[in-house]
């Protein structure tokens, strides 16, 4: 182990001792990200106040995180100009979570960052989550928020169902990678706050580009603990994820139906 892998162990152990010392304290705050363009999306429209069943993509997951009884507070990262539409939709909606509006970053790293300096001193746990994922449950936020508050880390997920390829330079197959070994990541992404916030200012002082915020904490050798939480929390990436969208939340609803006729 060389001198700076010796760092990042001890700095995680620290950061262990940390967490593990202020268990009793659960205030969890989510952190929705709303400040993406969704160019993949194309048209005018960003993806996240696009109509889904009659409510706009983001107030879906806002409802989601606003219903689950482990969420305490509500910050949404948007970008500038957008405040109005979340001060419509917590009006309509009756959403009394919300403490706080702020304006992204350059990149999502940074825009996460700015919503947890929006936090309060007394939050003990950072729910992170895409906005333009409608479909999480509460129940869904609940467990992975209780496997945060058990190993410090935990992530929504599913386990990889298609047969997982690496390509070469030329686009051509160079391996076929273990499939049971293999999940997908959602959000949301829970994380003990003084274990989130070494994570980030240690990707930021190294110049660090994480892939998403397990990343960075797996980059100061901390490990994440997977939830499996089914496959229907998708996100909302390009225009065919609507009707899939839509197909689910009909089927909730039918079986919720159903379930209440005793049928």
């Amino acid at each position: 182990m060389n001198h700076r892998d010796k760092k990042k162990f001890d700095d995680a152990a620290d950061i262990l001792r940390t967490v593990i010392g202020k268990t009793q304290n659960r205030r969890t705050a989510a952190i929705i990200v709303a400040a993406g363009s969704s160019e993949r999306m194309g048209g005018t429209t960003p993806k996240q106040f696009l109509p889904l069943c009659g409510m706009p993509v983001v107030a879906m997951t806002i409802r989601a995180y606003e219903d689950a009884d482990c969420i305490n507070d509500i910050i949404i990262v948007i970008r500038p100009g957008d405040e109005h539409y979340y001060d419509e939709y917590r009006e309509k909606f009756g959403f009394t979570k919300i403490r706080a509006l702020v304006h992204g970053g350059a990149t999502r790293q940074e825009s996460v960052m700015n919503g947890i300096q929006a936090a309060d001193d007394g939050v003990a746990f950072f729910a992170i989550a895409d906005a333009a994922r409608p479909l999480t449950t509460p129940d869904i936020i609940r467990s992975v928020c209780l496997a945060a508050y058990k190993y410090s880390a935990a992530t929504a997920a599913t386990p990889a169902v298609d047969s997982i390829k690496t390509a070469d330079e030329r686009g051509f197959i160079s391996a076929t990678v273990e499939r049971s070994t293999v999940w997908q990541v959602q959000t949301p992404q829970v994380f003990g706050a003084n274990l989130y916030r070494a994570a980030a200012y240690t990707a930021r002082d190294e110049g660090f580009a994480a892939s998403d915020d397990n990343s960075l904490v797996e980059h100061i050798g901390y490990k994440v603990r997977l939830v499996d939480c089914g496959r229907e929390n998708i996100k909302i990436t390009t225009e065919c994820d609507i009707p899939i969208a839509e197909a689910i939340i009909n089927f909730r609803r039918a079986n919720k139906a159903e379930a209440g006729t005793g049928a």
